[in-house]
């Protein structure tokens, strides 16, 4: 059975419902894919912002809790992965700080502000939801043939959040445009995951869907990101 290595980024809290599910969604989705993959927990502040080593993972996964003790730390790891083809998961904060680094990168935002830890940006790109979404849950939609809608084999699914802060919208023009685009809305219409096109798997949910692992579930899209591993991994040998 192959052997695959998770580099889960973030800092740990037991108390955090996402955090206890990630292991056993990852365990599940192996099992999905027929491989083995051993996650390792690597805190935000251990990330050398300028020269992060991750060289030795074959997937990154930023995962929910913020703010993390080193953004910095967290968005390094996020463009190790999309400069590299890394594959890459983003959930709920891991999200929000990819849509950051895409900001900076690719959209030409000097200095794109998170408003949870810059409060008094007058224009953050990460900004308060209008409803918090501390502990609900609801429907979101896929867009067709999107790496989400594959994942799951359908254009909908029931998911749950625990998150106060989203896409501002001034995304919106940046995500029309390309090549980060929104692939997920809520029934308002409001962004709820975001595609990287070009790289082999590099996805983004405000939801977290590892919970369905604590149901015993295998959640579709961590199922995705590790055969994506999976499948980097084979090519790269």
């Amino acid at each position: 059975m192959r052997v695959l290595r998770a580099a889960v980024v973030g800092d740990f809290d037991r108390e955090a419902v996402a955090h206890r599910a990630n292991g056993p969604a990852i365990e599940l989705a192996a099992g999905a894919a027929a491989v083995r993959v051993v996650p390792t927990w690597i805190p935000t502040d251990t990330i050398d912002p300028t020269a992060p080593d991750l060289e030795a993972f074959d997937g990154v996964w930023c995962v929910p809790v913020t703010p993390y003790r080193s953004a910095a730390g967290a968005i390094a790891a996020i463009r190790y992965a999309r400069e590299r083809g890394v594959p890459f998961l983003g959930t709920c904060g891991g999200f929000q700080h990819a849509v950051l680094k895409i900001a900076e990168s690719l959209w030409g935002i000097q200095r794109p502000a998170h408003a949870e830890t810059d409060p008094a940006s007058p224009d953050p790109i990460i900004a308060p939801l209008a409803c918090s979404l501390i502990e609900q849950g609801g429907k979101v939609r896929f867009a067709p043939g999107s790496r989400l809608a594959t994942a799951y084999g359908r254009l909908e699914s029931d998911e749950e959040y625990h998150c106060s802060y989203g896409l501002s919208p001034r995304c919106r023009r940046f995500l029309e445009a390309g090549p980060l685009r929104a692939t997920s809305w809520d029934d308002e219409g409001d962004v709820r995951g975001v595609e990287l096109e070009g790289n082999q798997f590099f996805v983004g949910t405000l939801f977290q869907p590892e919970r369905a692992a604590l149901r015993g579930e295998v959640p579709p899209v961590v199922a995705a990101f590790v055969s994506a591993m999976a499948y980097g991994a084979k090519t790269r040998r």
